[in-house]
């Protein structure tokens, strides 16, 4: 199952409740991972309301008042302690790590020394580990959202009179696409963009897929503009829809060539399966290179954050693939007193390829004190040996 967020009207962590809520996740499930976390009765709530004439579901967070500005220490020992599965207490700690870094950078202090404040607060808490627990039960196998709503104009916060969209929303959400929306407020929390900067894969308009149900989270506020709600939309990829690699691309003509190993090792760090440049030449003559990345959809969102921290792109392509993979596995050759690593490829249980591990032949002719072509044509052998290709 796939899933896609409607972020036009903006996001915060009671909107995505909502949503979670309306498209069929029970209330308990969220009951249940806010009453783990083992701080002061946490419970939930929930309200049908309409906005614009839309029906939808709005979850309300009731805590007793507190003064506790929580760091994020503090907010770490919490998740750490609490009777979470582990998909969800590392996701949720994932959050609130985002947050306080952003805060951090907007406040110009350590993430470790940041008081989180409004998002530190017991509804937010619940807000975190509530609409991860949400999705975590919903077992997506990719989730994807259209650019976010952000608003504009001005909020009071608890530092005073604040820019919207907020310093710490622009921090969470750099390289996902947003814009202002048409309701001068803000509409995009910081606990939301923190949420969405986690939780999405793929940033894109309704992706291709036959819908099963759809929920509609409310936020309080029903500005005249649009309904203030997020929606949620839950179905199967479409037919001919590939299963969710991708290929980023872009072309870039103005970086400093000694850079593109970085680049390379980034995107691979970042969870690439593959990356590469291509020569080409641009427009007015000019010499430049694409650079593509071959992503499994669960590391799309990373690998866009590297392209856009790494080089001096402004934009990237997005392309849907399929891929055909063998069936693959690792074997070993004892060869000139030490050992080398073998891939085998099979197609029907034949075996079709044999590779040799290169990076295993180069370590092993340093530490032997040997010409590397000389390990690799006695390694190659060995495996030749080993492992007939029938």
């Amino acid at each position: 199952m796939i899933g896609w967020l409607d972020l036009s009207a903006g996001a915060s962590g009671d909107m995505l409740l909502g949503a979670l809520v309306d498209a069929g996740v029970p209330l308990d499930v969220l009951t249940r991972a806010v009453g783990a976390l083992g701080v002061e009765p946490v419970m939930l709530t929930t309200e049908q309301v309409t906005r614009h004439g839309l029906g939808a579901t709005r979850v309300h967070v009731h805590a007793p008042p507190s003064t506790t500005h929580r760091t994020w220490s503090d907010v770490r020992e919490i998740l750490a302690d609490a009777a979470l599965p582990d998909d969800v207490r590392e996701r949720a700690l994932a959050v609130f790590q985002r947050l306080a870094v952003a805060e951090g950078r907007v406040h110009r202090t350590d993430p470790e020394d940041v008081h989180f404040h409004e998002v530190g607060a017991l509804d937010a808490l619940a807000d975190v580990v509530g609409v991860v627990a949400g999705f975590a039960h919903l077992g997506l196998d990719r989730l994807a959202a259209s650019p976010v709503a952000l608003g504009s104009g001005s909020a009071r916060g608890a530092h005073g009179v604040v820019p919207v969209p907020g310093p710490a929303v622009l921090e969470l959400l750099k390289a996902v696409p947003v814009h202002a929306g048409p309701v001068p407020a803000e509409t995009c929390t910081p606990t939301g963009a923190a949420l969405l900067a986690e939780l999405v894969d793929v940033w894109t308009a309704l992706p291709p897929m036959r819908v099963d149900r759809t929920g509609y989270g409310a936020g309080g506020r029903d500005p005249e503009e649009q309904p203030n709600v997020v929606r949620l939309v839950l179905g199967e990829p479409g037919d001919g829809v590939p299963p969710g690699p991708v290929v980023l691309e872009t072309n870039v003509d103005d970086l400093d060539p000694r850079l593109w190993p970085a680049v390379l090792d980034a995107l691979f760090a970042a969870g690439a399966s593959d990356a590469w440049l291509t020569p080409i030449v641009m427009k007015k003559g000019r010499p430049a290179h694409t650079l593509s990345a071959l992503c499994p959809a669960d590391a799309v969102a990373a690998v866009q954050r590297a392209v856009f921290a790494h080089t001096s792109s402004i934009g990237l392509r997005v392309v849907p693939v399929g891929k055909l993979a063998l069936d693959r596995a690792i074997a070993r050759v004892e060869v000139l007193g030490g050992s080398v690593a073998v891939k085998l490829a099979r197609v029907d249980g034949r075996l079709v390829n044999v590779s040799i591990e290169y990076e295993d032949v180069a370590a092993l002719a340093k530490s032997r004190q040997l010409p590397v072509k000389e390990v690799l044509r006695a390694a190659t052998a060995a495996a030749a040996a080993a492992y007939p290709v029938t």
